[in-house]
């Protein structure tokens, strides 16, 4: 009788294994996910709380097998924090995986070229998933922080798109951006074309912000940082109206005046001699490309035609006629 009984109780174990095993099977090989679930796994979260939050997305998570899959697969211990993208269709083997390499949702933030610091500031204000450490009026901290030999934060950050995890913060984005900007010009500046009237690459990188500003257009690039070349080594007043605004700050509402082109200030290219102190923006690699590499010619003048293009003048009889045909007469 009793080893009838044994008899039995070996194959109900024995049945309960295979069970056990064939449901573990099932639930390793079984998609979890429906449509992407977004997760977030906070520094010092337990497995168990990981676990829960993976059920609080309604997701159909065995506890038991999931923990026994992480041994199995070694990645119990190795679970990083970040902001992840399930995506559909994944299996507890795939959630493991993509917690364990960390690679967490990305964001994206965009600096346009030709946007000045106060405006990369303002985008980086208004994104949700940067962490905010910046004290906008102390850039002297910004510049300790990078370890910057300048003593003006404008020009110093590269124009792109930069993709981020949740919760990186606007120093970790703009130190970034600068480094970006510094390596791009110190290549830039290993290439140039000689006998340019700089002395430094951030010399270069000032009249790049100028470029910058005033065209968007590719083919005339190269060709206004020419005409600015030329006046500077004939010592001309670069005389450019977007240095003028930039002067300005929070006075300019959106017209020049006789006055304004007239008032001092460092920016006032009207009225000083060569270069402004500073950039009056941040220039992408075209333009500092174009400040390096200008255009060989005769024009010291330019007028916009109104639709985005130039007119070129060698003279001022020649640029004024220019100036009544484009701008007077429109």
């Amino acid at each position: 009788m009793l080893n009838k009984l044994v008899g039995i109780s070996i194959v109900l174990t024995s049945f309960l294994l295979g069970w056990l095993w064939i449901d573990y099977q099932h639930f390793v090989a079984t998609p979890l996910v429906d449509k992407p679930v977004y997760i977030e796994i906070s520094k010092g979260d337990s497995f168990v709380r990981i676990t829960e939050k993976l059920q609080e997305q309604e997701l159909a998570v065995k506890p038991l097998w999931l923990k026994i899959l992480a041994l199995q697969t070694q990645s119990a211990g190795r679970l990083k924090a970040g902001d992840y993208e399930i995506a559909q269709g994944a299996t507890a083997f795939d959630i493991l995986s993509l917690f364990a390499s960390g690679k967490s949702r990305q964001y994206a933030i965009t600096f346009p070229e030709g946007w000045n610091f106060n405006q990369f500031l303002e985008q980086i204000n208004s994104h949700p998933y940067i962490q905010k450490t910046l004290n906008k009026s102390d850039s002297e901290s910004l510049l300790s922080y990078l370890n910057s030999d300048y003593g003006h934060p404008e020009g110093l950050f590269f124009p792109d798109t930069y993709f981020f995890d949740k919760n990186t913060t606007d120093l970790a984005l703009l130190k970034r951006a600068h480094d970006r900007m510094l390596s791009i010009l110190d290549q830039e500046w290993r290439q140039k074309q000689d006998n340019l009237p700089f002395e430094s690459p951030y010399q270069a990188l000032i009249l790049a912000s100028i470029v910058e500003k005033e065209t968007s257009v590719p083919e005339e690039r190269q060709i206004i940082a020419g005409v600015f070349i030329r006046r500077l080594e004939k010592g001309m007043l670069l005389q450019t109206d977007p240095t003028v605004i930039y002067g300005m700050g929070e006075d300019y509402q959106g017209n020049i005046r006789k006055k304004d082109l007239l008032t001092h200030t460092p920016y006032n290219t009207y009225v000083i001699n060569g270069l402004p102190p500073t950039p009056i923006a941040m220039p992408g690699q075209a333009s500092i490309h174009a400040v390096l590499h200008p255009e060989a010619g005769e024009s010291l003048y330019f007028v916009s035609k109104g639709d985005g293009t130039h007119a070129f003048s060698a003279n001022l009889a020649e640029h004024n006629q220019a100036v009544t045909t484009y701008q007077l007469k429109q």
